[in-house]
């Protein structure tokens, strides 16, 4: 078997720090204190979503055509699939297959990411438009934040009245970062 070079090594050590990390807070739904959307019916939800913005972690800087992709599972897992280009648009590709847990009691809103086992981060779906063409996935610690939509441009407008959400959640979006997508 050949050793991971030195690099492969620094990249999966810090995609293991940032994952601990977003697992440090246990996914308890008393404990939310950013809006949670009122109800989230799964199967429109499933499906590609391009990430508009955020504020990324550590693997997601420089992420270029970031999707997010939602599959419903036989188990009521949901099997996630994050794929960008690294720093270009023909940068290195990457691609990360989180599980999701909807956390019982919740209306579908509040997940379990799970990254590594049997660590689950903190997901909230904190808002989704009535046509399920928008979203904001938030955290509690208000340290990640997600804007994300089924195209991958929305309008300057659009753009705006998300950020202002972003805002009212308790989000400094000075750190919002937009992703280039093409």
């Amino acid at each position: 078997m050949k050793t991971p070079t030195l690099s492969t090594r620094l990249s999966l050590t810090l995609a293991l720090a940032t994952l601990t990390l977003l697992g440090g807070c246990a996914v308890n739904p008393s404990k939310v204190t950013i809006p949670v959307a009122p109800q989230v019916d799964l199967q429109k939800f499933m499906g590609p979503w391009y990430v508009i913005a955020n504020i990324p972690t550590a693997i997601e800087k420089g992420a270029h055509n970031a999707i997010e992709s939602y599959e419903l599972d036989t188990d009521g897992t949901i099997k996630t699939t994050f794929t960008f280009n690294k720093g270009a648009f023909d940068g290195p590709p990457k691609r990360y297959e989180p599980r999701g847990f909807v956390v019982p009691g919740t209306n579908n809103a509040i997940w379990g990411m799970r990254f590594i086992w049997p660590i689950k981060a903190e997901y909230v779906v904190s808002y989704v438009d009535p046509a399920y063409s928008e979203t904001i996935i938030g955290r509690s610690a208000r340290d990640y934040v997600w804007i994300m939509a089924r195209t991958p441009q929305i309008s300057d407008e659009r753009y705006a009245a998300l950020v202002a959400k972003v805002k009212d959640y308790g989000y400094d979006v000075n750190l919002l970062q937009k992703i280039p997508q093409r």
